[in-house]
């Protein structure tokens, strides 16, 4: 059985188009949930791309909100190839659906159900800042993002003064998921990480011969 990955976005919902005080809302962990592309039709509607594995289910995480402050609720909502078409309260005109493009609209972490998750299913944004290590301790720096290009997911690592890489998330490349520790154990030979077993970061050297011929 391999890992479950829950992805965290979803979808967008009401503008309001006059900004005050009492509508900015700050948000202390916010999440990635979808962003907006382009405008569809004339009444308002808009394009969005949405992480999550049932897109339409935008709307039961209550209202959405932009990094400056914005609140959205979605009111209707319906699949198209690739995107759901999406449309906000307040937002009744071709003109003003152009205006969300690009905006990418998040939800507090609270708000994420935990509890609807089973053991072996993660929140991708639970996943971001953890340590991968391997069963030596040693580490190949921490998860920074989550993709998927069509062929299954990966996870990117990064290391202070390296590159970053791309591993599978894939039973076999991590073999266990500790968030309360903040680490993930991989074996990096199947992650790609090291060609082979004498490849190991930290193996001891094999002692040399200096028998004299």
């Amino acid at each position: 059985m391999g890992w479950t990955k829950v992805a965290v976005a979803f979808w967008i919902c009401c503008i309001i188009p006059a900004i005050d005080e009492e509508t900015m809302t700050k948000l202390q962990n916010p999440v990635l949930m979808a962003t907006i592309g382009a405008a569809q039709g004339l009444r308002g509607e808009v394009r969005a791309r949405a992480y999550t594995s049932d897109p339409t289910a935008l709307g039961d995480y209550g209202h959405l909100h932009s990094m400056d402050g914005r609140s959205f609720e979605v009111l209707e909502i319906r699949e198209a190839k690739n995107v759901v078409i999406v449309r906000f309260r307040g937002i009744n005109d071709r003109n003003a659906a152009e205006a969300l493009n690009g905006l990418e609209l998040y939800i507090e972490r609270d708000n994420l159900p935990d509890d609807e998750l089973d053991d072996d299913e993660f929140f991708y944004t639970d996943l971001e800042g953890l340590e991968a290590v391997d069963d030596q301790g040693v580490g190949y720096g921490t998860v920074s993002g989550i993709y998927d290009f069509g062929a299954g997911d990966l996870l990117e690592l990064k290391g202070p003064g390296k590159r970053p890489v791309l591993i599978p998330f894939s039973e076999a490349a991590v073999l266990e998921i500790d968030l309360e520790a903040g680490k993930i154990l991989i074996d990096p030979l199947a992650a790609g990480l090291i060609d082979s077993p004498d490849d190991l970061i930290g193996k001891p050297e094999k002692p040399q011969d200096k028998t004299k011929k």
